[in-house]
């Protein structure tokens, strides 16, 4: 069932990437190069939550607990910006 989720909400829906993200990069760093894996012809709200979903997706599939909690960071944090914008 986690592979259908996963596969409907991140292979399904390009970029498939994201953009050179790694658990042991710094915060502001993973984040700005997940955020600019993103077309840029996207709103930014858009592009916020394409880039939380993929982070989602990628802290549910993985096995590494240090991935899961970067990556379940940096989602929430790319969540609220997203929030932020829409209001």
């Amino acid at each position: 069932m986690a592979r259908k989720w996963f596969k409907r909400a991140v292979y399904e829906k390009p970029p498939y990437d994201l953009g050179g993200w790694s658990k042991s990069l710094p915060a502001s760093t993973r984040r700005r190069r997940a955020l600019a894996s993103r077309p840029k012809n996207w709103t930014l709200a858009h592009r916020y939550l394409s880039t939380a979903r993929a982070l989602q997706a990628l802290a549910n599939v993985t096995r590494d607990p240090a991935t899961r909690k970067a990556a379940l960071a940096d989602a929430k944090y790319f969540l609220k910006r997203y929030h932020e914008v829409k209001k």
